[in-house]
């Protein structure tokens, strides 16, 4: 799976936004906000080909958690990204 290449994260504040920029414009309809964990596996995986087994072990190495609750956690992100639209490859593991 991969992240859509047209989608840009943005740090405002203390907010994550992820925007899809079309002619220069930001449709606001189309803004998805991130909490801090989700922003920091964003930039760990844009513009990269990566399954949801690296994204468990990007969280273990990250944070100490057992892997059953990163594993959880990272199908449950992989899952809300896919159902927003936000990965441009559709993989079997995330349903």
């Amino acid at each position: 799976m991969r992240i859509k290449n047209d989608l840009v994260l943005r740090h405002i504040g203390d907010d994550y936004l992820v925007v899809d920029p079309w002619k220069g414009m930001v449709d606001m309809t189309n803004v998805y906000t991130l909490n801090e964990t989700a922003a920091w596996l964003w930039q760990q995986l844009e513009h990269k080909d990566f399954a949801l087994s690296q994204v468990v072990e990007l969280l273990l190495e990250r944070y100490d958690v057992q892997r059953e609750l990163a594993e959880q956690d990272a199908y449950n992100l992989m899952r809300l990204f896919k159902g927003n639209g936000l990965l441009q490859d559709d993989d079997d593991e995330i349903k």
